[in-house]
C-alpha cells in the first residue's frame, strides 16, 4: 500500500500528480530549487524540500538529493511526471535499489526503448511496422550520403537519444546532407549527451498519431486508443485532440493491438505512450515509445473517464490493471491547447517575467492544468509552457466551438503569451474540417501569424486598469464605519476609468 509518494517534477504535472494522491489519501511531498520557492506546486504538496539551486543539472536532475530527501521523509514511492529524470533508467534503478517504487517502467524497459535505434530493433522483432531506415548508428557523413541516396530522398535524420523534437533533420536534398548531419549531431550531443544519430525515409503528409498503454506487473497490457497530435511547431505538439478524426475504426483496431504488442514486447509496467506515423494512406509505423506519462494525457482522461495518475498508482502498488480491453470505449471529444509564456510575434521566445492578471476559463466541459497565478514570476530556468487547457464535448465541432471560447475567456497579462496563437488555430479552415498533417503549421503560417485585429493590446491594458481599480474600490469598502465620506478621496484610476469609457458607474 503507498502511503507518500514523492513527486520529482515541478510545475503543473506535480500539482495534477498531487491531486490524484489527495483524492486517494496519499501523502505528498514536493521538491523544489532555489527558483521554484513560491511555484504553487510547493504550497500544494504536504512536504516540500529544496534540493539546490535554479539549474536543472544541480536540482531537479540529482538523482542523489532526490533519492534523499525520499529515504528521509519516508516517501514509498516516487512519480517523475515527464521531462527531467522522468526517462532516465539510471533513476529507475536508483529508485529500486532504494527500496522506493519508481511510478514507471523498469530500468532495462527504459534503455530498450529510449535509445531509438535499439527500439526499432525489438519492434521489427515483435512484428511491428516501423518507417524504413537504418537499424545501427550513423558513424560518418559519407555513410549518411550513401544511405539517404538508397533509400531516397527526402529523410529524416534523428538523434538515437532524441526526444521533444532536439537532433531532428528533415533533408530534402544531397546538398543539405552535410549541414543537417553537423547540426543533428552537435545539438542531440548538448541535449543528450549523446550524439549517435540514424537515418529513417521521410514520410510525405504524415499524421502523429499516438496510443495510450497501460501496463502492471502481472503481465496485462492494453491500450486506451489514439491521441492526434499532428499539429506541431519545430517537431513540439501544440494542440492535440481525441479521438483522431483521420483513422478510421478498423485502422485505430489495428494499432491499437500494434501498440500493445510493443508494450508487451518489452514487459512495460506503467502508464507509456506508443507514437506512430501515418501516411496519406493509413500506413502506420512505430516512430517511438515515451516511457513516461504524456504531456497530452487528459485528452485521454477526458474521453475515457479513466484518472491515469491514479493507474499509475495502483499498479507501482503492485495492483492488476481494472480494465479489460472491451471496457475501453471513447466517449465524445477532447482537445487540448499547450498555454506557454512565448512572444509568437517573435520567434516564439520564451517570455519570463511577472504575472500581472490572469482571467481563467470556466463552464462545463473545460479544464486547466496550471501552476502559475496573479503575482508569480516565471522563471528564465525551464520550459515555456505555463498550463495546458482542455475541453470536452459531446462531438468535435462542438468541441472546437467550446475551445474557441475558452480562448477568448483566458486573459493573461504582465508576460507574452500564445493565447492569440491557438485561437487563430481553432478558426483555420484545414483544423475545423480534419483536413490537416504535422505540415499545418508551415503550410497556415502566414494566417496564424498575421497581427491581431480585435484590439488584444487595448484589451489587455483595459484587463490591468480595471483589475487595479477593483484592488482600490475595495478599499475604500472596507474603509473603517467612523471615516467620514466628505473627506473620501476620489480614486485617480476611478476618474481615468470615467474619462476613457471603460469605467460606468
Amino acid at each position: 500500500m503507498i502511503k507518500k509518494v514523492l513527486v520529482a517534477n515541478r510545475g503543473e504535472i506535480a500539482i495534477r500528480v498531487m491531486r490524484s494522491c489527495k483524492e486517494m489519501g496519499i501523502a505528498t511531498i514536493a521538491v523544489f530549487s532555489e527558483a521554484d520557492r513560491t511555484s504553487k506546486h510547493v504550497a500544494y504538496a504536504d512536504e516540500a524540500y529544496c534540493i539546490g539551486p535554479a539549474a536543472s543539472k544541480e536540482s531537479y536532475l540529482c538523482i542523489d538529493k532526490i533519492i534523499k530527501v525520499a529515504k528521509e521523509h519516508g516517501a514509498d514511492a516516487i512519480n517523475p511526471g515527464y521531462g527531467f529524470l522522468s526517462e532516465n533508467s539510471s533513476f529507475a534503478r536508483a529508485c529500486a535499489d532504494a527500496g522506493i517504487e519508481f511510478m514507471g517502467p523498469t530500468g532495462d524497459t527504459m534503455d530498450m526503448m529510449g535509445d531509438k535505434i535499439s527500439a526499432r530493433r525489438v519492434m521489427i522483432a515483435a512484428g511491428v511496422p516501423v518507417v524504413p531506415g537504418t537499424k545501427d548508428p550513423i558513424t560518418s557523413l559519407e555513410e549518411a550520403m550513401q544511405i539517404a541516396t538508397q533509400i531516397g530522398f527526402p529523410i529524416m535524420l534523428k538523434a538515437s537519444a532524441g526526444g521533444g523534437g532536439k537532433g531532428i533533420r528533415l533533408i530534402h536534398t544531397a546538398d543539405e546532407m552535410e549541414e543537417a548531419y553537423v547540426t543533428a549531431k552537435s545539438e542531440s550531443l548538448s541535449s543528450f549527451g549523446d550524439d549517435t544519430v540514424y537515418i529513417e525515409k521521410f514520410v510525405e503528409e504524415p499524421h502523429h498519431i499516438e496510443f495510450q498503454i497501460l501496463g502492471d506487473k502481472h503481465g496485462n497490457v492494453i491500450h486506451l486508443c489514439e491521441r492526434e497530435c499532428s499539429v506541431q511547431r519545430r517537431n513540439q505538439k501544440i494542440v492535440e485532440e481525441s479521438p483522431s478524426c483521420f483513422i478510421t475504426p478498423e485502422v485505430r483496431e489495428e494499432m491499437g493491438r500494434a501498440a500493445v504488442a510493443a508494450a508487451k514486447a518489452v514487459n512495460y509496467v506503467g502508464a507509456g505512450t506508443i507514437e506512430f506515423l501515418v501516411d496519406k494512406n493509413r500506413n502506420y509505423y512505430f516512430l517511438e515509445m515515451n516511457t513516461r506519462l504524456q504531456v497530452e494525457h487528459p485528452i485521454t482522461e477526458e474521453v475515457l473517464g479513466i484518472d491515469l495518475v491514479k493507474e499509475m498508482i495502483r499498479i507501482a502498488g503492485g495492483e492488476p490493471l481494472r480494465y479489460r480491453q472491451e471496457d475501453i470505449v471513447q466517449r465524445g471529444h477532447a482537445i487540448e491547447c499547450r498555454i506557454c509564456a512565448e512572444d509568437t510575434s517573435f520567434n516564439f521566445m520564451p517570455s519570463p517575467g511577472i504575472i500581472k492578471q490572469i482571467t481563467e476559463p470556466q463552464g462545463i466541459g473545460v479544464r486547466l492544468d496550471s501552476y502559475v497565478y496573479e503575482g508569480y514570476e516565471i522563471p528564465v530556468h525551464y520550459d515555456p509552457m505555463i498550463g495546458k487547457l482542455i475541453v470536452w464535448a459531446t462531438n468535435r465541432e462542438y468541441a472546437i466551438e467550446r475551445m474557441r471560447r475558452v480562448l477568448h475567456e483566458y486573459k493573461i497579462t504582465g508576460v507574452k503569451n500564445n493565447i492569440a496563437y491557438l485561437r487563430r488555430i481553432m478558426d483555420t479552415p484545414d483544423f475545423v474540417e480534419g483536413h490537416y498533417d504535422t505540415g499545418f503549421i508551415a503550410k497556415n503560417s502566414e494566417f496564424l501569424l498575421a497581427p491581431e485585429t480585435d484590439g488584444t493590446e487595448e484589451t489587455e491594458d483595459v484587463a490591468m486598469i480595471a483589475a487595479y481599480i477593483d484592488y482600490l474600490m475595495n478599499l475604500e469598502e472596507n474603509k473603517p464605519a467612523n471615516a467620514s465620506d466628505d473627506n473620501r478621496a476620489i480614486s485617480r484610476w476611478r476618474e481615468f476609468g470615467r474619462q476613457k469609457g471603460v469605467l460606468r458607474i
